[in-house]
């Protein structure tokens, strides 16, 4: 179904029992997230608050809060658009099956946006102020809008031809923003609004920004996708929603005819404000930093309007739904532009960039030992790729060593790794990198490094599947328990982290400790632990794959926080010949972890009460 706007979307919810309506009063502040984590973890429906404290506009959330509701809203859409994207990646797939190609090249057609003289958003008029005031997180430094579609285009070549729509959070409240005149501007490193505005203070020069928040569901997923180079995302915006994108203008602005709101105004190149903390989707909060600042000049709102909200937090939330769908479309294409290269996952419930996998060929030299070789290259390419040059922790594996691996089963892959990555040989580091803005675990902020893991040829070992108990009595003083996250890597709770130079030290003396205990890196071998991670809390980290993939991989620096046994360093090649330690406690320059507001959950409680408006559903 083409939805023409977000009510028709939540009316055709409603209908088919997707959504519930909340009438009871809803403070924005804490309380509607509190809800909206409550319901996406329970599975529960969409939810279109009437009655938001403070604002007179309706608010919905949770839409994509299930895999079988985000594949609802994209039912008609999404198979011709993956088959548009599949002729991206295989030109001659028009020859195989003439129907799907056709059927593509047809839907194409909604890609085409259309101008309109008049739009719907245009109609009314309002202030920041007068917005719904989310606020998601306690330590939040205000209110965010969680959904914005943020549109600009390249001061050297406007148009829409060179435009760019992300989603980049916009504060819309809170110190030192002027009320009502000021939003926080927050956007990512490596995002497609940094070339505009670097052209912008090139050019010495404001920049102008819409922002727009509803319209068609699949408005959002646009701002999202990773995208073809060439392909503007209000083009795929229309192919994904079965409908052109409608645009208007409105003083120099332009404005996103099926939006419900847009925000419109420039950004200064000369000014920067801290923005933030916010709690993010790797679990912490982002801390507040110097940022552009949007000075608004108009908010402009349609006369039915309904404000889109998410809550974002440690992975999975609704945005992860988003995620399932944009791997399916984007899966196909990146192989084809790297040869050689059969899959990619960024893996969710580490926070996507922390972890990535992918799964190549290695056909270098096949007449020889098998080694990694192409992976190496595969895996530089994919570093250089995009998005994809975020990513902290990269394992790669060769298909050839199992022809059905699958890249989406992460304990399967890593544990597959783990059985043949030769420590004292496959592990290559890049140090003082570029990293995502949101990950606090380098040595500032987009700073840190970069670790790739591959693995070819023959198992190398067993993997071991529990701690024997003697073990757990030659732990070094402060360590006091291990246990097993899945075979092969064992979790051992480690004293709390004090600076640089103790904790250095702590994990030093858990090296000297195991490698008494084991004796030679022959023995090690055989013990069947190649990975050992030093953490907070070791029964909190084995009690599920989420846990260890959070708490491993969001708070660990390759370069910094990589020790090993029989370790050594040749030719400024780093490697052991004993188990990789990976250092994951919470450390001082981290980022704090999310909380919810124990009075918030009290209330919210108090609302799910029988005969309550919540009863039942949170």
């Amino acid at each position: 179904m083409a939805y023409a706007s977000l009510r028709e979307a939540a009316v055709d919810l409603e209908r088919t029992g997707r959504l519930l309506r909340v009438s009871e009063e809803v403070d924005p502040h804490l309380e509607m997230a509190e809800i909206q984590r409550r319901v996406y973890a329970a599975g529960g429906p969409a939810l279109l608050f009437t009655n938001v404290k403070g604002s007179s506009f309706p608010c919905l959330s949770n839409i994509y809060g299930t895999r079988e509701r985000t594949r609802y809203l994209f039912r008609e859409t999404l198979g011709p658009a993956k088959a548009l994207l599949g002729l991206k990646a295989d030109p001659m797939a028009w020859a195989k099956s003439p129907l799907m190609a056709l059927g593509a090249v047809g839907a194409a057609l909604y890609a085409l946006p259309k101008r309109v003289g008049s739009p719907a958003v245009g109609e009314c008029e309002t202030s920041l102020g007068k917005l719904p005031q989310i606020v998601s997180w306690p330590k939040d430094g205000g209110a965010y809008a969680t959904l914005p579609q943020v549109y600009t285009e390249h001061p050297d070549k406007p148009g829409l031809r060179h435009s760019n729509l992300g989603m980049y959070r916009i504060q819309l409240s809170g110190a030192p923003f002027l009320p009502d005149r000021e939003a926080g501007f927050h956007y990512q490193i490596h995002r497609g609004i940094g070339v505009h505005h670097h052209a912008a203070i090139a050019r010495g020069e404001k920049l102008k920004v819409s922002v727009f928040l509803g319209g068609p569901p699949a408005h959002a997923l646009a701002a999202v996708m990773p995208l073809p180079e060439g392909m503007p995302e209000i083009f795929f915006a229309g192919l994904m929603a079965g409908r052109r994108f409608r645009h208007g203008y409105r003083g120099g602005y332009l404005l996103s005819g099926d939006a419900d709101f847009c925000i419109t105004g420039t950004v200064d190149p000369s000014r920067l404000l801290p923005e933030g903390p916010f709690g993010d989707h790797l679990g912490y909060y982002s801390l507040a930093h110097p940022f552009p600042v949007l000075e608004v000049e108009k908010v402009y709102h349609r006369r039915d309007a309904i404000w889109p909200f998410t809550v974002v937090g440690r992975p999975p939330q609704e945005d992860s739904h988003l995620a399932e769908i944009i791997h399916e479309l984007a899966g196909p294409v990146l192989p084809s532009e790297i040869p050689g290269l059969h899959a990619v996952h960024a893996v969710e419930a580490a926070g996507v960039h922390p972890l990535l996998l992918a799964l190549g060929s290695e056909r270098y030299v096949p007449y020889a030992e098998r080694k990694p070789r192409e992976l190496l290259t595969l895996a530089n390419a994919v570093l250089g790729f995009g998005q994809l040059s975020l990513a902290k922790f990269l394992f790669i594996a060769a298909k050839e060593d199992a022809p059905g691996l699958d890249i989406r089963d992460v304990g399967g892959f890593l544990r597959h790794v783990l059985a043949r990555a030769d420590w004292s040989r496959d592990l290559h580091f890049q140090t003082r990198t570029t990293m995502d803005t949101l990950d606090y675990s380098g040595t500032g902020l987009n700073e840190g490094s970069k670790l790739v893991i591959a693995a070819a040829g023959a198992k190398r070992r067993e993997l071991a599947k529990d701690v024997p108990s003697s073990w757990a009595q030659r732990l070094p003083a402060g360590f006091t328990q291990a246990e097993t996250a899945f075979p092969g890597v064992m979790v051992v709770s480690a004293p709390g982290y004090g600076d640089r130079e103790s904790g250095r030290g702590d994990m030093q003396r858990l090296a000297a400790a195991w490698e008494s205990l084991l004796g030679s890196p022959e023995d090690a071998e055989r013990a069947g632990f190649p990975l050992i991670v030093a953490v907070d809390d070791a029964a909190f980290c084995a009690r599920n794959l989420g846990n260890f993939l959070w708490t491993a991989f969001t708070r660990c620096d390759p370069a910094r926080d990589a020790y090993g046994l029989w370790a050594f360093t040749e030719d400024k090649h780093w490697g052991c010949r004993g188990p990789l330690l990976l250092d994951a406690r919470s450390k001082p320059h981290h980022a704090p972890a999310l909380e919810a507001d124990t009075e918030t959950a009290r209330r919210v409680d108090t609302m799910a009460a029988p005969g309550r408006g919540l009863h039942g559903i949170c």
